[in-house]
C-alpha cells in the first residue's frame, strides 16, 4: 500500500487541498496540470521514479509565497520541508523522502536550484511548461493583475526605449521570462513541448501588440 502510486495520489491531493491558498495561478488545477505535464515526460523517461514525481508535482506549492515577496526564493525550501514532515507522518515510503524534498526545492524558477535527479529535472520542466501555452498567458494576466501590473506600456510596448519591467507591464514578462523557458528545460522531452507553446506565446505577442499600438503622438 504505501507504494501504491494511486492511494498516495489521494493523499497528496488531499494534502495540497488543506494547504491551499487563494492564488488562481497556483491552485489544484495548477498542480494537476503539472502532474499531466509530468506524466507526458514520464513516458519518455521510464526509469524515473512516478511516486516521487507524483508527491512532487502536489505538494511543490504548499509554501506559495506572492511573486514579490522578499522571501519568494526561499518558499520552495519551505515548501520541501512541510512536504516531508507531512509525508513522513503520513508513512511515505522513507527512501524516497529526500528525492521528493529534493524535486521541491528545485521546482522553483527564483530558488536557482539545480536539479540533481531525473525526477527533479521533470518536475522542475513540468510546472514551467505551465507557464507557457494559453493557460500559462491566463496564468500571466491574472497574475500580474494581483500585483496591480499594467497589461503593456501605453506608448512603448515592446520596450525599444525603455528597460523591460514586468512588475509594471504584464507583456514584458513574455520576454523577461517566458521566451527564456525553453533554453532553461532540463530534458530533451521538456525542451521539445515548451518551444512549441513558446511558439504559440509569441504568435499571441504579435497579435497583442498589432491590437494595442500606442498612444503616442
Amino acid at each position: 500500500m504505501t507504494h501504491d502510486l494511486t492511494h498516495w495520489q489521494t493523499h497528496c491531493r488531499q494534502l495540497a487541498a488543506h494547504h491551499a491558498g487563494n492564488d488562481g495561478a497556483h491552485d489544484q488545477a495548477h498542480l494537476q496540470r503539472v502532474w499531466q505535464s509530468a506524466t507526458q515526460l514520464l513516458a519518455h523517461y521510464p526509469q524515473a521514479d512516478a511516486l516521487v514525481v507524483m508527491a512532487a508535482c502536489y505538494l511543490h506549492d504548499l509554501v506559495n509565497l506572492p511573486k514579490n515577496h522578499p522571501e519568494r526564493h526561499l518558499a520552495s525550501r519551505q515548501a520541501a520541508a512541510l512536504a516531508c514532515r507531512e509525508l513522513a507522518g503520513a508513512g511515505f515510503p522513507a527512501d524516497k523522502l529526500a528525492a521528493v524534498g529534493h524535486a521541491i526545492e528545485a521546482h522553483s524558477f527564483s530558488a536557482a536550484i539545480t536539479p540533481q535527479t531525473l525526477e527533479a529535472q521533470i518536475v522542475q520542466d513540468a510546472d514551467r511548461l505551465d507557464a507557457l501555452g494559453a493557460v500559462g498567458l491566463a496564468r500571466l494576466f491574472y497574475t500580474a493583475g494581483k500585483m496591480d501590473s499594467q497589461l503593456a506600456h501605453p506608448d512603448d510596448p515592446q520596450a525599444e526605449q525603455r528597460p523591460l519591467d514586468d512588475r509594471l507591464y504584464a507583456l514584458d514578462h513574455i520576454t523577461v521570462k517566458l521566451a527564456t523557458l525553453p533554453a532553461t528545460m532540463q530534458t530533451d522531452a521538456g525542451r521539445a513541448l515548451g518551444e512549441q507553446r513558446l511558439a504559440w506565446v509569441m504568435q499571441f505577442r504579435e497579435i497583442f501588440l498589432a491590437e494595442w499600438g500606442t498612444t503616442a503622438p
